[in-house]
């Protein structure tokens, strides 16, 4: 009889969780996963993929707006918050059964409940109260909203939440200057709803290039969003008329909703890993090797569970190297350097490589090409948001280190230009490229230095 009761355990049916479960089952392993929500975690359920679909919908409004100077009439426009979500949920639930399908099919068993940790080779799942040993275990649980301990957080809503409002406010404060708070302004003010973002900081996006930051903070101002810098919230109140919130800076903001997007959080709170001697960082990350293993030797994580680059794509290439080194005796690591990656604010950023000032403190030589310009498609459309590309390279060579884009399409252009910083490909190749013309994209091949 096998020692275990599965080969493989992984607690977390994300995208990370099943390609690792997925992989384990094809390879002829005793492979269970379990889910305390729906499988699909964070990006399909309540993350990336609902989000954008509420991004294109903001943008649909934009688009009917602007068709009027390109010869397009249209009559009365409505926009029915009711048929936006309910559409966006069915296709949650479909793409949730794909995720539940692939693990059936490969011949993993799918727990639909949560998951806790006995001991190193133990798992109890919660609401059957069954426990089932493992020889391997994979933790995947993701990460859930921080929401900050002020007084009547519980009149804000999180990001959770945004997906399924019964009604779409008329007035809403999201808290916040990161992409989440960022990408959600856009949504909600392009979805009529007004809207006020409040950050601590003296301008959104921290950790991306200042240039980036600069552009996007005046951009979601063309957007009709009320930035409002340097200050926190202090306290929210219940009115007769909805809710107040208070701000340290002694401001106070009416509104309908306030939103809090305040940051994400390793979801292990509970999970018994202190059971295992699976050791956590101060944000309650699980502390991890080159090769995704806990302090538990035969436990390992993968995703934003980590907390070292918190994207869907960077867990499932995780969770390959996962498989690579317990299952086939290839032991590696995921090169975490050089990872393309978008923001869908309104116009989008995507970015991959170095900042500048991140270039500047790793290198004595940098040289900076950028271009501001207004697309041609905004130009007859009467809209004033622009496009800035910036292109960082370093030493004799130039080679291209870091790319900042803002503009419409470039979180799809920053897909490709990953490729080239990967490859280390220098500005000599960048310029010896033919242009596309006339296309946004063609302005990455002919940047000129900026001037001092």
């Amino acid at each position: 009889m096998p020692k275990y009761d599965y080969d493989l355990f992984v607690i977390g049916a994300g995208s990370g969780g099943v390609r690792a479960g997925r992989m384990a089952a094809q390879l002829g392993k005793r492979v269970a996963v379990a889910e305390e929500s729906r499988p699909g975690g964070t990006c399909v359920v309540r993350g990336c993929v609902p989000k954008k679909y509420l991004v294109y919908g903001a943008e649909y409004g934009a688009h009917i707006k602007a068709a009027k100077n390109y010869g397009w009439s249209t009559g009365r426009v409505n926009f029915d918050w009711l048929t936006l979500r309910d559409n966006i949920q069915n296709e949650v639930s479909r793409l949730s059964g794909i995720y539940s399908n692939i693990l059936e099919k490969n011949g993993a068993t799918l727990y639909n409940e949560r998951a806790e940790l006995v001991d190193k080779h133990t798992v109890r799942l919660v609401s059957s109260g069954q426990e089932v040993t493992a020889n391997t275990i994979l933790i995947a649980v993701g990460g859930r909203p921080y929401m900050p301990p002020i007084k009547g957080i519980e009149h804000a809503i999180m990001s959770d939440d945004a997906f399924l409002l019964s009604a779409l406010p008329a007035k809403a404060v999201i808290i916040g200057g990161g992409y989440i708070a960022s990408e959600f302004a856009g949504i909600y003010a392009g979805l009529g709803v007004k809207t006020t973002q409040v950050y601590r900081g003296d301008k959104l996006l921290r950790g991306f290039d200042e240039e980036v930051r600069d552009i996007v903070t005046e951009q979601q101002k063309l957007l009709g969003i009320d930035v409002k810098l340097g200050a926190e919230p202090t306290e929210i109140k219940k009115s007769s008329g909805g809710l107040i919130v208070s701000f340290n800076d002694g401001s106070k903001i009416g509104t309908d909703c306030v939103f809090m997007a305040t940051g994400r959080k390793p979801h292990t709170l509970g999970l018994g890993l202190e059971n295992a001697g699976v050791k956590i960082d101060k944000s309650g990350a699980v502390i991890v090797d080159e090769y995704s293993r806990s302090s538990a030797k035969n436990i390992y994580a993968v995703g934003d569970v980590t907390n070292r680059v918190n994207l869907t794509p960077v867990a499932i290439r995780e969770a390959m190297a996962f498989i690579d080194t317990v299952y086939k005796d290839n032991p590696r690591g995921y090169d975490h350097s050089n990872i393309a990656s978008a923001v869908f604010t309104r116009p989008p950023v995507g970015v991959v490589g170095l900042t500048e000032a991140e270039a500047r403190e790793s290198y004595k030589h940098i040289e900076v090409y950028t271009t501001n310009f207004r697309p041609m498609k905004n130009v007859i459309a009467g809209k004033d948001e622009r496009c800035f590309m910036k292109l960082i390279t370093v030493g004799r060579k130039e080679t291209v280190v870091g790319i900042h884009l803002v503009g419409d399409d470039t979180a799809e252009i920053i897909q490709a230009l990953g490729v080239a910083v990967k490859a280390g490909l220098t500005k000599a190749d960048f310029d010896a490229t033919c242009a596309v013309h006339p296309t946004l994209a063609e302005e990455i091949v002919t940047l000129s230095k900026r001037s001092s």
